[in-house]
């Protein structure tokens, strides 16, 4: 069981309890996106044992009927083994989505697997005629000539600002120089992009200019949030005709997860807080 001070930003150590926090984001509008907490497994039968996880809550959401799909990071199936380990992974979930017409993002980490993990996109973005998402990350100085690469594909792309502690060399250091990257990867995009844009932030400034965007350039939009930080404003959003979802992470390796939400930001620590005290 979670602790108290965990579970605003954990849904649960298993798929059901995801599903629960997606069909209760789904009364609210939002959409929930499920990710299985794990990474960095060094042997093939954890990789294996989450991929089949996920082609079970695949299932799973499709079954209980609730508007969610599913996002996964590529050291959690395999990649850490080997290429060929995930990219055999990635394409068994990827054929359960598309079994299921659910959707399948590809989370992004630090800056090694940036050139894997793009080229596995591509290959199931075509193949699948853009049923798959990828995120990229603002803060990496390559991701600006990655998000021209990106351009013509189908499929969709998530914008962060990146959480990863990258080498000063290949990386925007400073909020506001990562700020200005954020914003110009936005405008490229939306004024590029066909299949829409996601927008992966809390920050208000973001949001609206991405807003800004799509009344400018008639570009489809989205906006995720974590599960836990600013679900006020996730169900404003959604209450205002924008599309939005919630990342629900679930699973038993919650504590390393919760611990990076908590050293993040301040806000977040306070937010566990109050809502510990308050119960």
């Amino acid at each position: 069981m979670l602790p108290p001070i965990a579970d605003n930003f954990v849904a649960g150590e298993d798929a059901a309890a995801a599903i629960d926090q997606v069909r209760a984001c789904n009364e609210d509008g939002v959409a929930g996106i499920c990710n299985l907490l794990g990474e960095h497994y060094e042997k093939r039968a954890p990789a294996d044992a989450d991929t089949r996880a996920y082609v079970d809550l695949i299932r799973d959401l499709d079954d209980a009927g609730v508007d969610g799909c599913v996002s996964v990071k590529p050291s959690q199936i395999g990649l850490d083994v080997g290429e060929d380990a995930f990219r055999e992974n990635l394409a068994t979930i990827v054929e359960a989505g598309q079994t299921r017409d659910r959707f399948v993002w590809i989370d992004m980490e630090d800056h090694t697997t940036t050139d894997v993990t793009l080229d596995a996109f591509e290959h199931h973005a075509r193949e699948t005629g853009g049923d798959v998402g990828v995120c990229v990350q603002a803060n990496l100085e390559r991701t600006r000539e990655d998000v021209e690469r990106l351009a013509d594909l189908p499929g969709k792309v998530r914008f962060v600002k990146g959480a990863y502690d990258e080498p000063p060399a290949i990386a925007h250091k400073g909020g506001d120089a990562v700020d200005r990257a954020y914003r110009e990867l936005l405008e490229y995009a939306f004024r590029e992009f066909d299949d829409g844009v996601a927008v992966g932030s809390h920050d208000p400034a973001m949001i609206s200019l991405a807003r800004d965007l799509h009344d400018e350039y008639g570009t489809d939009y989205e906006v995720q949030m974590l599960m836990g930080v600013r679900e006020t404003a996730q169900r404003d959003l959604a209450a205002e005709g924008v599309r939005t979802y919630q990342y629900v992470p679930y699973g038993d390796k919650w504590f390393s997860y919760f611990y990076r939400r908590i050293r993040e930001r301040k806000s977040n620590a306070l937010f566990a807080l109050r809502a510990v005290i308050g119960r």
